[in-house]
């Protein structure tokens, strides 16, 4: 089907508000060709930047996050965790008047302490400047775990509990959700994760409770916008009861 056909039949049907992707598949990508897992980790950033545009251009949905290093991450080679800093910190560096002017709101949900100086900076930049887009809000998990950010949200929680005399019985799903790193975001309706792996990597725990989970063998470098609509496609035709009954 001709993409401009696809697309016109996705948007007749109910869109998502907010799609997760495990880019997975890149180190893959590259050993199949030769090639180095930096290069792979390359050409991923070239399929993400397509994805984002695409999304952008076309307003498929508002809230987009992308999984880019997980808290697991650090026992890859050093070599390979610097290059991928290094090549985010330049992406971002080079995207950073694009996103404004594509009205992009950029968020970097995940521990930051770790990260290199230069990218911290870059960071903190885009997200001041980012900060009143509406087009589309692109959250990046970085060093991000979905165990960490929820000990993480219980630690903080307990420190204003003691300040503000909170008994237990005054935690609630939405208190305890305010004090997640993505707070602000709405919960998640579709993950996609490519690469072919059928788990979720410590990705999104809390927020995933009712995402629709979709899993392509496709790698992410070769992951394109006609491989967006039709996992799209997928999601409509699935009935999102949440626990109810139907009928």
């Amino acid at each position: 089907m001709a993409l401009d056909a696809l697309l016109e039949e996705v948007r007749n049907g109910d869109l998502p508000t907010h799609v997760g992707i495990i880019m997975d598949g890149n180190g893959r990508w590259a050993k199949a060709r030769g090639l180095s897992r930096l290069e792979g980790h390359r050409q991923g950033a070239l399929t993400a930047e397509r994805i984002v545009r695409f999304v952008v251009k076309e307003r498929l949905f508002p809230y987009l996050t992308l999984f880019a290093f997980s808290t697991e991450n650090w026992a890859r080679p050093r070599h390979e965790v610097d290059g991928l800093f290094a090549l985010l910190e330049s992406f971002l560096r080079e995207k950073t008047e694009e996103f404004i002017d594509s009205g992009i709101r950029l968020l970097v949900v995940g521990d930051h302490r770790p990260l290199p100086e230069g990218l911290r900076a870059v960071i903190e930049e885009i997200e001041k400047k980012t900060a009143n887009n509406e087009t589309l809000t692109l959250a990046i998990a970085l060093n991000f775990g979905g165990r960490w950010a929820i000990l993480r949200a219980a630690k903080d929680l307990l420190r204003a509990a003691r300040s503000i005399a909170l008994g237990p019985e005054e935690v609630g799903e939405e208190l305890f959700r305010a004090y997640l790193p993505t707070g602000s975001l709405p919960d998640m309706d579709f993950l996609i994760r490519t690469g072919g792996r059928l788990r979720i990597s410590n990705f999104l725990l809390w927020e995933l409770a009712y995402t629709e989970l979709y899993f392509t063998d496709t790698l992410w470098p070769d992951f394109d916008e006609e491989a967006l609509l039709y996992a799209l496609k997928d999601f409509q035709r699935r009935e999102r009861s949440f626990g109810k009954v139907k009928g």
